[in-house]
């Protein structure tokens, strides 16, 4: 039998707010606000697991790791991608790569992405070649060009024997 490959898209926003620590790709950056959420609201990680549930049609993070649910206030969203790639591995997948866009006008993300990658590398099991990370701003277009939050976009590869 041939390999089943299936691709994967994950989408999320967070608003950004004072009094908040700011989470990205797993590591802690330094800046005015942080990102708004139940969790830590890294934007980032939430998308990539949306993306990795998605192409092993296992729903979404919001499924299995609901902000109703108190044991999930303020966790270390490093948690559920770590759970995640459990759900996904469980499933028979294994993981391919991933391309990550992040769209925000500050700070600037370009040199912390090679930080981000060795992080997610570890939280995931995977090799770092195997992620890429891009950062964009939306030229001062939209809530993010406002400053108001960021996105995050990103496709996942996963396949099983």
């Amino acid at each position: 039998m041939a390999m089943k490959i299936r691709v994967g898209f994950g989408f999320d926003v967070h608003a950004l707010v004072a009094g908040r620590d700011l989470w990205l790709g797993g590591i802690k950056l330094q800046h005015t606000s942080g990102l708004l959420g139940h969790s830590d609201a890294d934007v980032l990680i939430h998308a990539i697991c949306d993306a990795l549930l998605g192409a092993a049609n296992l729903r979404d993070i919001g499924y299995h790791f609901p902000d109703t649910a108190g044991e999930y206030k303020d966790i270390d969203s490093k948690i559920l991608l770590r759970d995640t790639m459990k759900l996904i591995r469980n499933a028979g997948y294994e993981f391919g790569n991933l391309d990550a866009t992040v769209a925000a006008e500050s700070p600037k993300l370009n040199p912390h992405i090679p930080e981000m990658k060795q992080c997610l590398a570890e939280v995931m099991g995977v090799s770092e070649e195997d992620i890429s990370i891009k950062a964009s701003t939306t030229e001062k277009l939209g809530f993010t060009g406002r400053e108001e939050g960021m996105a995050a976009y990103v496709t996942v590869l996963i396949g099983k024997e």
